[in-house]
C-alpha cells in the first residue's frame, strides 16, 4: 500500500486526480454520516477531508472527549468503509469559522501566550493535544492499510506569520506520533504567503486555496515550486464554492452555473477540494467571528455555506452542476442518483414552564468573589455567558456608569430592571441610572458571540471575553464583585420553580410529544436572541436581528413520545408558543458595507 506525491498523485504506482470534498464530522450528527458522505460519492467525489477542531476535542485542559459528533474515529472509519481517500487536517489552528478557529480558550490563562509560535508552552499544549489525537487516526493510514492519504501541517499559517521553524516543529511532532504519510501546507494562491506558509524548501507539498480564477492562482503556485525544483501535483486544497454567513448580514448566494465552470478550470490543473460539500451546523456556541476592522461580526449557527449538499442534506442545483462538470472533466468518474432527506412540520406547542434567569441563578452557577471583575478566561470559563453582579448604594442618580472594555455584548440591569443593551462599538458608552433603593443591585450580562477565527486579531489578548478591565461611576471603578459562569453545558440545574418576571432573561421550557424523530427546523420568529436546548442539546444560536430566523433539528435529536426544549431568551420576550416547520426561516436584512 503506497501513496507518493511526485508529479502526480500516485496510489499504488499509479496517477490518480483527487475529487474531495470537505464535510466536518463536528457539524453534524454521527447518524447523518452515511448520508452526507452517500451523496458525496454521489456527486463525482473520491475523497473526503476534514478538519479537526481542538477546542471540540479538549474543551478543558487535559480533559479530551471523542464521542458524540467528537468520534472523529467513527468517521473516518465509516468513509473507509464507503470506500472514500481520506485527507485529515488537525493542525492547532483550522479556521473553519469556528470559535478561536479550533483553538481551545483554556491557552488564553496564560497571558503571555503566543499561540502559533514556537512558544514553549504553546507547542507544549499542542503536544499533549496530538499525543491523545494522533494515535487514534494512525491505524486509517494509507500505509497501514486504511485510505487516510495525507496530513496538514499548519492551516494558510502565510496569512498569519513566517516562521518555518514552528511548522517544522509541528511536522516533526506529528511524525512523532506515527503519521507516515505524505504532509501538505495550504495557503492562498499568490506568492507573499506561499513564501511564508509553506515547507516547500523541505520538500513538503504545498497546496492552494480560492475559489476562482485557477489559472492564476495555479500559476502561482507553480512559479513557487520551481523556485525548490519541484514537480509537484496541482491541488486545491479549498475551492471555496459559496460562503460562510454572519449576523445582521445578507445571506450569500453564489451562482450554481459559474460555480461549475470555475470548477472545470480547477479540473484542467489537477485536484479539487470543494470547501464545502457539506457545511452542516455550529451547534452550541462554537461559530466563529469575522474581523471587520472596529466591527467584529459573529457567524450565524446555520453553516449551509451554500454548499452542494445543504445544511439539511438535500442535494441543491449547484451539487448537479458540479456533479455534470465532475463528469466532463473526468469521464470516468462514476456518478448517481443522490439520497434526499425528508422535512417534517411537526407542529405548534405551548410553554410548560419558565423561570427568570435572576431567579434560578443560584442553580446555574457557583458564586465566585473578586473584588474586580474578572475574564471569563481567568474564570475557567470558554464559553456562553457571564453574570456580574456588584451593589450601588443609595437613591440617588448616576449620569456616568460604563463598562469599560467588554466582549462582546453587554446587558445591564439595576434591580433587575434592563437600563441598556450595548454591543461590540457601542459598549463602554455612558449610561444614565436611576437608583431608588439603599442598597442597589447592579448586574451586567455579558455574552461571548464568539471569538476571532481569521486575521489580526487573531492573538491571544484580543481574545479575552467577558469585562476586561472594570466598570466605573463617574471616574471611579466600582468593587466587590460576584461573577456566575453561565457555560449552559447542561440545563438539567434550572429551577422552573422559582419565579418568571417579565421582560427579563429567562428559561422556558416546551414539551413536544410527536408520533415518529424527523428533522425540522423550529422557527424563531418573534423571540429576541438566546439559544436551544433539544433534549438536553445545543443545537446553536438564534436572533431575531437575522438572517436566519429558524434553527435545524435533526431528527437523531429527537424521539418518539416527549421532548423537551429549553429556550434561553435573553431580550425578555415572553415566549408562549414553540412551532416545528418543515423548512429554513429567513429574514431580509441590508448589508452593513
Amino acid at each position: 500500500m503506497d501513496f507518493q506525491i511526485k508529479e502526480d498523485f500516485l496510489i499504488d504506482g499509479q496517477p490518480v486526480k483527487l475529487i474531495s470534498g470537505a464535510v466536518h464530522y463536528f457539524r453534524s450528527l454521527p447518524e447523518k454520516w452515511e448520508h452526507i458522505l452517500y451523496n458525496l460519492k454521489a456527486m463525482g467525489c473520491n475523497t473526503v477531508e476534514t478538519y479537526v477542531p481542538w477546542n471540540l476535542h479538549e474543551p478543558k485542559r487535559g480533559e479530551f472527549n471523542f464521542t458524540g459528533h467528537a468520534d472523529i474515529e467513527a468517521f473516518l472509519s465509516l468513509a473507509q468503509e464507503m470506500g472514500l481517500y481520506i485527507i485529515l487536517r488537525p493542525s492547532p489552528y483550522i479556521c473553519a469559522e469556528w470559535d478561536f478557529g479550533g483553538l481551545p480558550a483554556w491557552l488564553l490563562k496564560d497571558k503571555n501566550m503566543r499561540i502559533r509560535s514556537r512558544q514553549p508552552e504553546f507547542l507544549t499544549a499542542v503536544a499533549s493535544y496530538y499525543a491523545e489525537l494522533l494515535p487514534r487516526v494512525t491505524k486509517f493510514q494509507y500505509t497501514q492499510g486504511g485510505k487516510l492519504l495525507m496530513v496538514q501541517v499548519e492551516n494558510e499559517y502565510g496569512s498569519y506569520s513566517e516562521d518555518t521553524n514552528y511548522l517544522r516543529a509541528l511536522a516533526k511532532m506529528i511524525q512523532e506520533n506515527g503519521i507516515d504519510v505524505p504532509l501538505f501546507t495550504s495557503d492562498g494562491g499568490w506568492k507573499q504567503v506561499l513564501d511564508a506558509g509553506t515547507l516547500s524548501e523541505d520538500g513538503i507539498l504545498a497546496t492552494a486555496n480560492f475559489g476562482s480564477d485557477a489559472d492564476t492562482n495555479f500559476t502561482a503556485l507553480k512559479k513557487h515550486n520551481e523556485k525548490f525544483g519541484l514537480k509537484h501535483p496541482y491541488m486545491c486544497m479549498e475551492f471555496w464554492d459559496g460562503w460562510f454567513n454572519n449576523w445582521e448580514e445578507p445571506i450569500i448566494k453564489r451562482d450554481p452555473e459559474e460555480t461549475a465552470n470555475e470548477v472545470r478550470q480547477v479540473l484542467k490543473w489537477g485536484s479539487i477540494n470543494f470547501y464545502m460539500f457539506h457545511g452542516g451546523t455550529n451547534f452550541g456556541f462554537y461559530n466563529g467571528c469575522s474581523d471587520m476592522g472596529q466591527r467584529d461580526v459573529p457567524q450565524i449557527t446555520s453553516y449551509d455555506y451554500d454548499a452542494p449538499l445543504n445544511e439539511y442534506g438535500a442535494p441543491t442545483e449547484k451539487f448537479f452542476a458540479i456533479q455534470r462538470a465532475i463528469k466532463e472533466s473526468c469521464p470516468e468518474v462514476e456518478i448517481f442518483e443522490p439520497k434526499y432527506p425528508t422535512l417534517t412540520n411537526l407542529g405548534e406547542h405551548s410553554v410548560t414552564e419558565k423561570v427568570s434567569l435572576f431567579a434560578t441563578l443560584d442553580k446555574l452557577a457557583q458564586k465566585k468573589v473578586n473584588d474586580y471583575p474578572l475574564n471569563m478566561e481567568a474564570l475557567d470559563q470558554s464559553f456562553g455567558y457571564t453574570l456580574y453582579r456588584s451593589t450601588l448604594k443609595e437613591a440617588r442618580t448616576i449620569d456616568n456608569l460604563r463598562v469599560i472594555d467588554a466582549s462582546d455584548r453587554v446587558q445591564m440591569f439595576i434591580n433587575e430592571q434592563l437600563v441598556a443593551t450595548q454591543q461590540y462599538e457601542t459598549i463602554g458608552q455612558p449610561v444614565a441610572v436611576t437608583l431608588d433603593k439603599t442598597e442597589n443591585q447592579l448586574d451586567i450580562l455579558v455574552e461571548n458571540t464568539a471569538r476571532n477565527n481569521y486575521g489580526p486579531k487573531l492573538v491571544a489578548h484580543t481574545q479575552f471575553k467577558g469585562i476586561r478591565r472594570g466598570v466605573m461611576e463617574d471616574i471611579h471603578y466600582i468593587s466587590n464583585w460576584e461573577h456566575y459562569c453561565l457555560e449552559l453545558e447542561s440545563i438539567e440545574s434550572v429551577d422552573f420553580s422559582k419565579e418568571w418576571v417579565a421582560n427579563t432573561p429567562a428559561f422556558y421550557k416546551f414539551e413536544a410529544v410527536i408520533e415518529q424523530a424527523a428533522d425540522t427546523f423550529i422557527d424563531c420568529s418573534g423571540w429576541g436572541k438566546g439559544v436551544v436546548f433539544v433534549n438536553g442539546f445545543n443545537i446553536g444560536r438564534f436572533w431575531e436581528n437575522g438572517p436566519a430566523v429558524s434553527l435545524y433539528v435533526p431528527s437523531p435529536l429527537l424521539k418518539a413520545g416527549v421532548n423537551e426544549i429549553v429556550v434561553f431568551e435573553t431580550e425578555g420576550r415572553d415566549l408562549q408558543t414553540l412551532s416545528f416547520v418543515d423548512h429554513p426561516v429567513f429574514k431580509q436584512v441590508a448589508s452593513h458595507e
